[in-house]
This record gives structure tokens, C-alpha cells and sequence, in this order.
């Protein structure tokens, strides 16, 4: 059409893969205002994404999960707490866990938001059923998540409970029991005594227990025999 701007022609497929590579929801968000074309073509452009990070940026409930609702193929989520971070609370969690690809996450992160309790997180992981890698670091839960995720993250890896002050040994216990892959456990800053840790050893001897510093003095003899 004559007088048409260049990028106007350009098919929405090609807009979308464009937008894939732009990081800043603000530039979406008024990509987004431009025209119904490019409307629909960010919306594609999330529905391509596997990994999205919204780690810094101020969103609140209603934003991240009207965005994740058209984040069919994602496979990576960050909504960790960074400067201003994520406002998210239970409720932000509960229409986060109804998005269709909760169920495909290998790895979420929800480092250091406060706003969030045990409720919020059972409804989250309770339908992360593939989690690989979860942070829920920084957090105020307790064992009620962690019975969640040793019920329904069978595939879990690697887990950070940094500085999560009210999980105990029982919680540990059950999560280290039924997550038989899990490899890795950071529990840095927990309240939690060296003893219960040389226990999980017992259950699990491969498993990397971090901080590295931490010393538990086990011996061979202390441990299983295979």
C-alpha cells in the first residue's frame, strides 16, 4: 500500500521473532500499544520464549501472570526479588500456577520475595510437576512447601532454601526421602543443626550439601553401605 511505513509490511512471524529478542517488558508493553498487528505479534513473541526473567522489574500479580498466560513454551522462570523486584504475593502465585505452561517449568526462582507464604507456594509447585531447579531463597516458608515439593517435584536437582529460617529437619527429611535425583541443596542461613544434615547424608551420600564450609565431620563409617 502506498504511503505504508517499511516495518508495517513486514508479516507478523517476522515482528514476533523480532520482539523475542527485546528484554524490557516496558518496550513490549508499548510495542504492544502500537497497532492490533504488533499487539498480536508480542503476544506470539511470548509464546515463543522458553526463559523469561522478571528479576528487577516491578511487577505485581496482575502483570506477570497476564503475560505468562501466553508464554506457552516457557521453561524458565524468574521472579526473584532484585532492587525494586517483583511485588508477587499468594495471589500472584495462584493465577501464575493456572498458566498453561507451569506444568513444562525445569526451573523457577522466587529469591528473596517476601510477599509470598507456604500458601502460594504449594498452589505454584504443586502443578511444576518437571521442576529441575527451584529457589525459593530469601523466603519466609516453612515445611508445609517443602512436603509440597518432595510430593509433587519428583525430577527436582538442585533446591536453595538460602537463609529460610523456618524450615526444620522434618521438612529436609521428607524432601531429601522422596526426591531421590535431587543432587544439590543449599541451606545457608537455616536454623537447621549440623546433626540433621549428617543424616540427609545417610539417605542420600552423593548429595552436595552447600555452603562447602559447612563441616560435618562424617566419617565412612557413619554412612550407608552399599
Amino acid at each position: 500500500m502506498e504511503g505504508e511505513a517499511e516495518i508495517d509490511r513486514l508479516p507478523i512471524d517476522l515482528l514476533a521473532h523480532i520482539f523475542v529478542l527485546i528484554t524490557s517488558f516496558t518496550d513490549l508493553a508499548q510495542a504492544s500499544g502500537v497497532c492490533r498487528k504488533w499487539k498480536q505479534a508480542v503476544k506470539q513473541s511470548l509464546g515463543r520464549r522458553e526463559s523469561l526473567s522478571f528479576a528487577g522489574w516491578k511487577m505485581d500479580d496482575d502483570s506477570t501472570a497476564r503475560l505468562l498466560r501466553s508464554a506457552y513454551s516457557l521453561k524458565e522462570l524468574d521472579i526473584s526479588r532484585r532492587r525494586w523486584g517483583c511485588q508477587i504475593t499468594d495471589t500472584g502465585l495462584y493465577r501464575i500456577s493456572m498458566a498453561k505452561c507451569i506444568s513444562n517449568l525445569t526451573s523457577i526462582s522466587l529469591w528473596g520475595i517476601t510477599g509470598i507464604t507456604d500458601k502460594g507456594v504449594v498452589q505454584l509447585i504443586s502443578r511444576a510437576n518437571s521442576l529441575h531447579h527451584l529457589n525459593i531463597g530469601g523466603t519466609f516458608i516453612t515445611d508445609d512447601s517443602l512436603y509440597a515439593i518432595a510430593h509433587s517435584c519428583p525430577h527436582l536437582k538442585t533446591i536453595i532454601l538460602w537463609s529460610c529460617r523456618h524450615v526444620t529437619e522434618n521438612g529436609l527429611f521428607v524432601l531429601v526421602n522422596c526426591c531421590r535425583k535431587l543432587e544439590s541443596i543449599n541451606v545457608w542461613g537455616t536454623r537447621v543443626p549440623v546433626d540433621c544434615f549428617i543424616a540427609l547424608l545417610t539417605i542420600s551420600p552423593a548429595l552436595k550439601i552447600k555452603p562447602r564450609g559447612l563441616s560435618l565431620n562424617v566419617d565412612a563409617s557413619m554412612l550407608p553401605i552399599a
